[in-house]
């Protein structure tokens, strides 16, 4: 019972504290924007899985899982059974615990197929529209806005348009699709949905409204860093000032949008990377995360377990 106490105290403050947390954290998010972005996915993970964890632990009590694996099981397939009915508390335990996995999924599923949907149509209308441009690797579109973006999925495909080629040089337009590869390559369209699909699941919930706002913030700095290391970050700065303005589809990844003149300094005034201390510490605070809700449930088991093992053992 205390665990599920703990895990359920965790859930709450989790929720609230930890975007309070993560907002001191910014520049250090900013100096290493895929150690934040795992930082940020595991602490809407734990918060998910604490608040399963205390349900489960709320409705099986410690001594059977201290009695094994076995007795686990048959207490189970006794409940299963009627043979032997939970408590009310148990029972509403199991189906909290029951309601957040399937909305967690449901909305995750559901985010991916609206998104596949999405692209599948506008792929279709870029067939239509855009032509192929086999020196770019990329499809060019007449169209006057400035605009360069991606379409991920299973035909991925980087889009550029005439605007912004007329208003880009050469240059540029290499360190701008070097930046739509970034996002192919590294799946963020993956990871946006898995923001996404937490804060529609949960609505109003701080952490996950907050880890979507700063894990789209967060894949374009990173897309960022991977374009820097193949152009010069001067030329990635004055596309990206030049497409600041663009509003591409919102079920893809453009260079420009809302955060390309922060993004702009960034580029001119790079910070110094993380010291190895504080990309180990950062490494194990993702552990922790992701491996503290687990541990906190499994206490009470294991004690239990423990007891009844070593007690059966001296008392031969």
């Amino acid at each position: 019972m205390i665990a599920a106490v703990v895990l359920v105290v965790y859930t709450v403050a989790a929720a609230i504290w930890l975007p309070r947390l993560g907002r001191r954290a910014a520049r250090w998010a900013d100096r290493a924007p895929r150690l934040a972005i795992a930082t940020w996915q595991a602490a809407g993970a734990s918060v998910v899985a604490s608040a399963v964890l205390a349900a489960l632990a709320f409705a099986v009590p410690a001594d059977v899982v201290g009695h094994g694996l076995a007795g686990l099981f048959r207490a189970c397939a006794d409940m299963l059974s009627s043979r032997s009915r939970p408590t009310v508390v148990g029972a509403a335990a199991l189906l909290v615990a029951g309601l957040v996995l399937a909305r967690a999924v449901y909305c995750g599923a559901a985010t991916l197929l609206r998104a596949r949907t999405r692209r599948r149509e506008h792929a279709e209308l870029l067939g239509l529209l855009g032509r192929r441009d086999s020196d770019l690797d990329a499809v060019v579109v007449d169209y006057d806005e400035r605009l360069a973006y991606c379409l991920p999925g299973r035909n991925a495909q980087m889009v550029i348009t005439t605007g912004a080629l007329r208003t880009l040089a050469p240059e540029q337009v290499a360190a701008v699709l070097e930046h739509e590869r970034a996002h192919l390559r590294g799946r963020h369209h993956l990871v946006l949905a898995w923001a996404e699909a937490l804060a529609r699941a949960f609505p109003g919930v701080p952490l996950f409204v907050r880890g979507r706002a700063e894990i789209t913030r967060l894949v374009e700095l990173l897309a960022d860093d991977v374009a820097a290391r193949r152009h010069p970050r001067v030329q990635i700065a004055a596309a990206l000032v030049r497409l600041a303005t663009g509003r591409v589809p919102a079920f893809t990844l453009g260079a420009g949008g809302e955060t390309a003149l922060v993004r702009v300094r960034r580029m001119l005034h790079p910070e110094e990377p993380l010291r190895r201390r504080e990309r180990v510490a950062g490494l194990l605070a993702v552990a922790l995360l992701l491996a503290g809700p687990a541990m906190v449930a499994l206490v009470p088991g294991v004690s239990s377990f423990l007891g009844h093992n070593c007690h059966s053992l001296f008392s031969l």
